[in-house]
């Protein structure tokens, strides 16, 4: 399944290479209408992210804009977490809070149970081969596959973000994909620099998902061609 991408930064939708460099900036509404026909959205609060604000009015009209969407960028709390499902949203993306130094942090991770297993998704990002937090500038001495093991009681997917490799358009090294697919059997979608078919066809043999950012906002990839893939 491909998923477009909605980063939020500033009041706008951004595309930024590895977190860092904005090279794209765009109105939220023509961008929900560009992507119409897309089976799913992955939003991602930046600002809420870094703890530097939050854009949390215009993560309320992706929700309610007839879209399935999941959510992220801060979700660090029970009543954050509610916030965000209350407003429409399918599923909630939680990174940062997941973790307590390099371990999972099951205090909070228990605590979201109550709002379904199956509606949590967990953000494993790394760089450098270690997982990364706090808008991906804290480093954790954690490699993804230990990280996916530990975390599969408590959700209901995983999130991988490849951040080596994010917006570049060069691709996701599939190696890396490999080995964290291999550490667990839930749905897993990844991001990080997918940038042609032949990779997106290499990723869905592996059986995961594709988020995509940089590669349509810029036009590399033709919409139309990617709403006909399965």
């Amino acid at each position: 399944m491909i998923i477009p991408a909605i980063d939020f930064q500033g009041g706008s939708v951004v595309q930024l290479v590895q977190g860092e460099a904005t090279a794209l900036e765009r109105e939220l509404e023509p961008t929900l209408e560009w992507l119409r026909g897309f089976p799913l959205l992955q939003i991602i609060d930046l600002d809420a992210a870094k703890g530097e604000g939050d854009n949390s009015v215009l993560v309320r009209r992706c929700c309610q804009a007839g879209f399935r969407v999941r959510v992220g960028g801060g979700v660090r709390t029970l009543e954050r977490a509610r916030a965000v499902l209350d407003d429409g949203a399918e599923q909630i993306i939680v990174g940062s809070a997941a973790f307590n130094g390099g371990a999972p942090n099951r205090a909070f991770l228990d605590s979201l149970q109550p709002l379904g297993r199956e509606r949590i998704i967990l953000a494993v990002d790394t760089r450098g081969g270690q997982v990364v937090t706090h808008g991906w500038r804290h480093r954790l001495p954690l490699a993804a596959p230990d990280a996916v093991k530990q975390l599969e009681a408590y959700c209901g997917g995983f999130l991988y973000t490849h951040v080596d490799t994010e917006g570049l358009m060069q691709g996701i090294p599939l190696d890396a994909v490999a080995a964290v697919r291999a550490s667990t059997t839930l749905p897993l979608t990844v991001a990080g620099g997918i940038s042609d078919e032949a990779q997106i066809a290499a990723l869905t043999q592996l059986g995961c998902d594709c988020v995509l950012g940089m590669a349509i906002y810029t036009g590399k990839l033709d919409l139309d061609r990617l709403r006909a893939l399965p």
